[in-house]
């Protein structure tokens, strides 16, 4: 039987090529540049003097709140899911150009908010429909080239960052080529994405109704702690990079080593996914991240901060996928709602970091506050290593 949300198709299958390219543009784009190209301006509009670390925390905060209602709200816009991502991505291409119309601080706060939203709405839809059909695919690499989305496009949105701060480009121009990109993407997509709903395997409906009740809150809360604890070197540490080195073409090359770190990581998993519970995965991931949270906090150079980069961008897109994987795999029928709670969960977590970071930096420029809410960050995630662990 079908429905007008998601319909239950006898669909012709698409190219997997058509697919993975579809879905990992969508990612890329709401997350490259929609969530995290932030991270890699926040330097260039300190050095430009436009902004500063506590505005700084309170901007990445005001994302993350829209990232949360979107979460909250995705699986009650009754749209298709690819409408979903559609629309999503076009509120991407306009706030992010939208940064670049003002220096107010006011506006600001709103763009970002706005383009949280989207992003959690793209991920969640995209989740929906592009993993639905991959799985018609059986190929096991299907949601490691899905996920590399998101490294690719934090990857490539901080090259473009780099290598416009390095030739003394205007934030508030480079904040109007981002919506661009982030607009050239949104027309791939929509050529490439299949336009209907695959039908259900037989026995998967029956089988995720008996995979254990469905999602628990350990493993909700789990991935609230994954967010708060990957968030502050996800946004402060090209920051911290130009600490220790105040020139764009040093400095900027921190964010890209993590977006492709991130890219690696989740085609190296899905290789070792077949091999490995997902809640392993899970747990190793947590405790790396852990250890690449604390390093700079130890002590402050250029090779803690390519290190905690290297470990932070190499485990937070594969636990991210293990996590919506497994929500997934214990949800019947319809998924959205599960992986909104999940999702919905990562945003309060992320939320919370920035926020924690700003209230204890105060009006200190120095990174006092940061260092003590990465310290908690690495705390948290040791913790929810070890209940992963014992929970799988």
């Amino acid at each position: 039987m079908s429905n007008p949300i998601h319909p239950s198709l006898s669909l012709p299958r698409p190219s997997f090529t058509a697919l993975w390219v579809a879905g990992l543009v969508a990612l890329a784009v709401a997350m490259g540049i929609g969530r995290f190209a932030f991270t890699p301006m926040l330097p260039l509009m300190i050095r430009a003097g436009s902004a500063d670390v506590a505005a700084g925390g309170w901007l990445a905060a005001a994302n993350y709140a829209g990232y949360l209602l979107g979460a909250l709200s995705a699986a009650r816009l009754g749209l298709a899911p690819q409408r979903t991502g559609l629309v999503a991505l076009g509120l991407v291409a306009a706030s992010t150009a939208a940064m670049g119309w003002t220096d107010s601080l006011a506006a600001w706060l709103l763009w970002r908010f706005v383009a949280g939203v989207a992003s959690a709405w793209v991920l969640v839809s995209t989740s929906v429909w592009c993993l639905a059909w991959l799985a018609r695919h059986e190929r096991a690499a299907g949601p490691g080239l899905l996920y590399a989305g998101v490294g690719t496009g934090i990857a490539l949105a901080g090259l473009y960052c780099w290598q416009a701060g390095a030739a003394n480009t205007a934030p508030e121009a480079l904040w109007l080529q981002l919506g661009a990109l982030a607009l050239a993407g949104l027309v791939l997509v929509a050529v490439l994405m299949p336009r209907g709903m695959p039908d259900a395997p037989v026995g998967v409906a029956t089988a995720a109704a008996s995979g254990g009740g469905g999602v628990s809150w350990g493993l909700v809360l789990s991935y609230g702690l994954l967010g708060f604890g990957y968030i502050l070197p996800a946004t402060f540490l090209p920051v911290l990079a130009r600490a220790v080195v105040d020139d764009p073409a040093v400095f900027g090359a921190a964010w890209p080593v993590f977006g492709a770190a991130a890219a690696a990581s989740t085609l190296l998993a899905s290789l070792v996914f077949p091999r490995m519970e997902r809640r392993q995965l899970l747990a190793g991931s947590h405790a790396l991240m852990a250890l690449g949270c604390v390093l700079p906090v130890l002590h402050l150079s250029a090779l803690t901060v390519l290190l905690a980069a290297v470990l932070v961008g190499g485990t937070f897109m594969v636990a991210t996928m293990a996590g919506m994987q497994e929500a997934r795999a214990r949800s019947a029928g319809d998924p959205t709602r599960a992986l909104g709670r999940m999702t919905a969960a990562f945003a309060i977590g992320q939320m919370a970091g920035p926020m924690l970071s700003s209230a204890l930096s105060g009006r200190s420029q120095g990174f006092g506050g940061l260092f003590v809410a990465l310290a908690v960050g690495a705390l948290a995630l040791a913790g929810s290593a070890v209940w992963l662990w014992r929970a799988r």
